[in-house]
């Protein structure tokens, strides 16, 4: 007989979720936590016996986030999504999967109901743990359902003959799962795996007869997957099958041809066509990873709404702020879409507490997108601030030659304050912004102009004409 092995899914998965924890702190953050709470359940997840929660690997995602930054874990999300989803269908197919499911949910309903009797009468320092223990329950009832459910109906017992039902213990267990004779489909006789190591080891048939098929070399006997060590014999395929790319890698590390892994710290000049055509494509890839990165905080903030985590989605909200410019305009269509119009008007005004050229920038971004209200809302919010910070940023947008921005920013400031404040920001530099401040509030109206003129002349601020 063969040795067990991971499913392809299984074992890429695995692979994955251990090159992840090896750039954890097994102390510190939720790796740690998932450690001392529960070791056994963390083994078994890195051996494959089991598979992790979502919530489990968002969690050790949001662990890298502080060494790597949000936006390289908002890409790596997408990718441990995928690979997730991928595990846990090949897990679930197996003979039992639906009956393991079920009793799980069963075992998770018990610890959202127990979780929300202990909320009311919870100490101050135990409130935060409990509020999280009933969050995590109650999103694993719902992947659970959802994973259920993705197994399609049930076939009704009898629907097959028994002819057809009843294979050989052998061949059944050879294929890597246990007899499902009875109907049963139960993983063994004791019904839910147990970790690695657990008592008793792993079982042999005492009568194995089936030769390994793929190998020549002499097999041991097969084992049956009923315990942790069903995963011991991971074979080459299995091995092979492993995730190619690395954890969270480097944004500079794609070759100038396109490639995404191969030769991206070659020195060798690239001919100019041939860079030409890779920065091309680069940028396309870099503008789908771009959207798949704003889906996934849109749908990671439609998650917390759901559960009443507010804080946590206010911070995804001030992440999306702080993050690249051009992100802004995907983020307000994602967001519409979602139906989260309230926490777009969150997120323009958390970005107009930004510092007053990256403020610029995101107006100018939303701009050349084609949101002019937005733009102009985003600048009548961030113009609210003192005079002095907004002549220091118009001077230094200047001085980096980037005069549209700085434009932006006067001509929200003379739409938005009075004459008199247009002529307190112009002291700080009357030759350089005494014409530009001038300029601004005649693009809004020679009214609006000939105020700014008064102020002036009231300041004795004199501007070339």
């Amino acid at each position: 007989m063969t040795v067990n092995q991971l499913p392809v899914d299984i074992g890429v998965f695995v692979q994955y979720l251990g090159r992840m924890t090896a750039l954890l702190d097994r102390h510190d953050g939720w790796y740690g936590v998932f450690l001392r709470r529960d070791p056994d359940g963390m083994a078994a997840c890195l051996d494959g016996a089991e598979i992790p929660p979502w919530d489990v690997v968002e969690s050790l995602l949001q662990d890298l986030a502080p060494t790597h930054g949000p936006e390289a874990v908002a890409r790596e999300t997408v990718r441990a999504r995928a690979l997730h989803t991928a595990a846990a269908a090949a897990h679930d197919a197996r003979p039992g999967g639906r009956e393991a499911l079920r009793e799980r949910l069963a075992l998770m309903l018990r610890e959202q109901a127990y979780a929300a009797d202990r909320l009311p009468g919870a100490a101050p320092d135990e409130l935060a743990w409990i509020q999280d223990d009933l969050a995590r329950a109650t999103a694993r009832c719902a992947e659970l359902r959802a994973r259920i459910a993705a197994l399609g109906p049930e076939v009704p017992r009898g629907w097959f003959s028994e002819r057809a039902v009843a294979r050989p213990r052998e061949a059944a267990e050879g294929e890597g799962g246990p007899s499902v004779r009875g109907g049963t489909g139960r993983p063994g006789a004791s019904g839910e795996p147990e970790p690695p190591g657990g008592p008793g080891g792993p079982a042999a048939d005492p009568a194995p007869r089936v030769p390994a098929p793929r190998v020549p070399a002499p097999r041991p006997a097969a084992r049956r997957i009923a315990r942790g060590a069903r995963f011991a014999g991971i074979e080459a395929d299995a091995a092979e099958a492993e995730d190619g790319g690395p954890l969270l890698p480097p944004v500079a590390a794609a070759a100038p041809t396109g490639a995404r892994f191969g030769g991206g710290w070659h020195t060798r000049r690239q001919p100019e066509h041939a860079r030409g055509k890779g920065e091309q494509r680069q940028e396309r890839a870099d503008d789908r990873d771009q959207r798949r990165s704003v889906r996934e905080a849109v749908v990671r903030l439609v998650r917390l709404r759901a559960r009443g985590r507010t804080g946590e989605a206010h911070a995804v909200l001030c992440e999306a702020a702080a993050g690249p410019a051009a992100l802004l305009p995907l983020f307000a269509g994602e967001l519409h879409r979602a139906g989260l119009g309230a926490d777009w008007a969150t997120l323009l005004w958390e970005a107009a507490s930004l510092p007053p050229d990256r403020l610029a920038a995101a107006a100018d971004a939303l701009a050349a997108a084609g949101q002019g209200a937005d733009c102009h809302r985003l600048l009548r919010q961030g113009v609210s601030r003192p005079a002095e910070q907004i002549a220091d940023a118009v001077l230094a947008l200047g001085d980096a030659g980037r005069v549209r921005e700085a434009d932006a920013l006067l001509s929200a400031f003379v739409r938005v304050r009075t004459p008199e404040d247009a002529a307190h920001l112009a002291a700080h530099a009357p030759a350089r912004l005494g014409p530009q401040l001038l300029a601004a509030a005649g693009a809004v109206s020679e009214g609006r102009r000939r105020d700014v003129v008064h102020a002036f002349r009231v300041a004795r601020i004199a501007t070339e004409r």
